[in-house]
């Protein structure tokens, strides 16, 4: 096992490859082993970083501190490692760890890819968005919340790649039973809380600000972080791109790795 002790936290990391940096944050239902599929790309062009936010796969929460102390625990992680700059990728709660740094230290980040989120700016998508997208979505969540559905991935996906749908389940298990024995649900309430803070959560004018460039990724298919909402998203932070994926659910990197691969590549290719 590879550990950093952050702050008095051990947090478990992997690095591949040479060249500069690139940092993979996990989403809630992932952990470290979520970006096999991207590793092997990356890892020809780019020093790739991935790692298990407190509490997650292999590192210990121990002071329970949870998703308030992410931010700190990456800078830990890239002062650690002799990090002084890199690109981010942040797939859904990620996001909100790579936005929260990139605001607090943008000296420190090169690009940000945010991957089927707009986690950390929710409460501004929110308010920037119309009452008809707003009403169509917040039906959608609710008849998530009913049905009791917590469906992640493309229809098409699960029906015709079931091998591929029943590894991601296996890959979120590291965190329900590894030494963690994590109840997702409350660590997502408790991410969710710091998004309604107005000192943990990002404003319209710090979004405006940024001069970081960012690419936005969403799934036609994704109800977690709908590319509706990212759509807000993008047009809060200046000069944003952003791609939607065909079919695609909350997934993108999971399920077309070859497409998310290529975008990502692409955009770091067109930054200085």
């Amino acid at each position: 096992m590879v550990i950093a002790m952050v702050k008095g936290v051990q947090l478990y990391f992997e690095e591949r490859g040479h060249g500069p940096a690139l940092v993979f944050a996990h989403g809630a239902g992932g952990n470290h082993l979520s970006w096999w599929q991207q590793i092997p790309a990356f890892s020809r062009h780019y020093r790739c970083v991935v790692f298990d936010h407190r509490g997650w796969g292999l590192s210990l929460d121990g002071n329970d501190a949870g998703p308030a102390a992410f931010v700190e625990d990456l800078r830990g992680l890239l002062d650690h490692l002799g990090i002084e700059r890199a690109a981010l990728v942040g797939q859904s709660m990620g996001g909100m760890t790579c936005l929260r740094f990139t605001l607090a230290y943008p000296e420190r980040v090169r690009a940000l890819a945010m991957a089927n989120t707009f986690a950390g700016m929710r409460r501004e998508v929110w308010l920037a968005a119309d009452e008809e997208l707003r009403a169509r979505w917040r039906a959608v969540w609710e008849r998530r919340r009913a049905d009791g559905v917590k469906r992640a991935l493309g229809r098409a996906f699960v029906r015709g790649r079931p091998h591929l749908a029943f590894l991601y389940r296996q890959i979120r298990l590291l965190n329900e039973q590894g030494p963690n024995q994590l109840n997702t649900e409350a660590g997502v309430q408790r991410l969710r809380a710091l998004e309604r803070l107005p000192d943990t959560s990002a404003t319209a004018e710090a979004l405006a600000a940024m001069r970081t460039p960012v690419l936005f990724i969403g799934g036609e298919e994704d109800e977690v972080m709908p590319a509706e909402l990212m759509a807000v998203a993008q047009r809060l932070i200046p000069g944003a791109r952003m791609e939607v994926v065909p079919s695609a659910g909350h997934s993108v990197y999971f399920e077309e790795p070859e497409t998310f691969n290529r975008l990502v590549l692409e955009f770091l290719a067109d930054v200085p």
